[in-house]
């Protein structure tokens, strides 16, 4: 009997062990705290923030080179890194433009045309393709979203050099530096432009959407 005992203290011991080592696996880092509070920036620091940024951004260029990414966590994510031969630009473009008239007469109400009637591009695809020509030399990796107001939105868009040497011997990021990935932004190859084709779906509804929604007469979207 009091062997048993000891057997069951120490497995009570050892379960107490593996939670905490759990709960130390599971203890956030600095880009989860900033993920956090970029999700639902209106209800956190991120608000005021950036309702003083906007005031300077309005009145800087449209195309701006910054030092560093004003969100770090989702520049990591989408594939950057604090190195030689990547470059952060924060750009705005014009908002809305998906308004339509109403028709009031000479059709059926069905024929309007009000609804089912989705954008061509996003304003990030946009915001890409005018970055990519503006720096002819770099190709885009990526976009995100940093603010909106009422007349634009602005995103920050990573480049790379693929001519760079520090690129070029990089075995994680080398593969832009082949042929078929010049003008990536232009033909919907970046995370944005994937998105905007439909390809971030699969399974069942997505089946018009492969190999393209042009061989399926853009019945996917």
């Amino acid at each position: 009997m009091p062997e048993e005992k000891v057997t069951e203290e120490l497995f009570i011991e050892d379960e107490e062990d593996s939670s905490n080592e759990k709960a130390v696996r599971r203890q956030k880092n600095m880009y989860g705290y900033v993920r956090e509070a970029w999700k639902t920036p209106r209800n956190s620091y991120v608000q005021e923030l950036r309702l003083e940024r906007l005031i300077e951004w309005r009145r800087d260029p449209v195309f701006l080179r910054i030092e560093r990414p004003t969100r770090i966590d989702r520049a990591r994510t989408l594939g950057y890194k604090a190195k030689q031969g990547y470059t952060v630009i924060r750009t705005r473009i014009r908002r809305g433009g998906l308004r339509v008239r109403r028709i009031k007469a000479g059709r059926r109400p069905k024929r309007k045309g009000m609804s089912k009637i989705t954008m061509a591009k996003s304003t990030q695809r946009m915001a890409e393709e005018r970055v990519c020509r503006h720096y002819p030399n770099m190709e885009v990796l990526n976009s995100y979203w940093v603010a909106e107001d009422g007349k634009h939105k602005y995103f920050e868009v990573i480049l790379v050099d693929p001519h760079h040497p520090v690129i070029k011997s990089d075995p994680k990021i080398n593969w832009i530096c082949e042929p078929h990935q010049r003008g990536r932004a232009h033909r919907g190859l970046t995370s944005a432009g994937k998105r905007g084709r439909g390809l971030h779906n699969k399974g069942k509804g997505a089946e018009k959407l492969r190999p393209s929604l042009k061989a399926h007469q853009n019945k996917g979207k």
